[in-house]
């Protein structure tokens, strides 16, 4: 995302920067601010609240808070591609409950992915007297990277896509595995129309020659950015409302579908 990628990034995917994902990071954040998810709900809501406020209101207040917001927490849809790289970068990998599906009484299997750099040693001595029994890990289930990319390729197979989450940021708190049904953020963004997920580095193209007219692609796509005409018995995208996840993809056996960079499709290269 432009925004980012060139103030956290040094111009290319903020994502793809070690120093975002290590704890120095983190801790240099926290002397400036704290994340607080009661802060962050008030705001949402009065987000939510001033959409509905006279235009000439939310053109003043409206930045305001957002920025705000996305300073807390925030989220980028990745494609598989992109996890892969992630996964690359970093040493430490743990599966955890998500807190949108607990929060809706939804049955839990551990779709987030906590990812970090490892402390050095220096700050596990550090933490060993802060905290007398040990910080709190039996929430935590560690993962090998291998086995967790095959388990988030396996998601994207039932139409799962995936988005990467700071906490203050840029320090990126994991990668989630969503659909609008279950995950709080989706809704906000594509149902309310609130920014605070946004679109990948990425979007989708179908060839309508290869194509068969299946419509899989069109059943698990989170967005609603794909359709089908009935005259050409073909599926199509509309990419001012692809997100670029990559999920259609997965779901095609017929290879019609690809991905190409937002940046290099002018209709789309500045719609987040």
């Amino acid at each position: 995302m432009c925004e980012y990628c060139h103030k956290h990034g040094e111009g290319e995917k903020w994502y793809l920067h070690a120093k975002n994902y290590s704890d120095d990071l983190q801790n240099e954040l926290r002397k400036h601010q704290v994340f607080d998810m009661k802060v962050l709900h008030k705001d949402m809501e009065r987000w939510e609240k001033l959409r509905r406020a006279p235009y000439l209101v939310r053109a003043i207040r409206e930045p305001r808070i957002a920025q705000r917001v996305r300073n807390m927490h925030f989220g980028q849809v990745l494609p598989i591609e992109d996890v892969e790289k992630v996964f690359g970068m970093v040493n430490s990998v743990v599966r955890l409950e998500c807190v949108c599906r607990k929060g809706k009484g939804v049955k839990e299997q551990r779709y987030c992915y906590g990812v970090s750099l490892l402390p050095q040693e220096e700050h596990l001595q550090r933490l060993s007297k802060l905290f007398s029994n040990g910080p709190e890990t039996s929430s935590l289930e560690r993962m090998d990277k291998a086995v967790a990319l095959d388990q988030f390729r396996g998601y994207e197979k039932e139409g799962l896509c995936h988005s990467i989450w700071t906490e203050l940021t840029p320090f990126v708190l994991g990668i989630c595995n969503c659909d609008r049904s279950d995950c709080g953020a989706m809704q906000e963004a594509v149902v309310k129309g609130l920014p605070t997920m946004f679109r990948s580095e990425y979007v989708a193209e179908l060839n309508p020659e290869l194509c068969n007219g299946c419509r899989a692609c069109m059943r698990v796509c989170q967005f609603g950015a794909i359709g089908y005409s009935v005259g050409n018995k073909r599926a199509f995208i509309d990419i001012r409302r692809c997100y670029g996840c990559g999920v259609c993809r997965a779901s095609c056996t017929k290879g019609a579908i690809h991905l190409h960079d937002r940046s290099s499709v002018p209709a789309v290269a500045n719609v987040w």
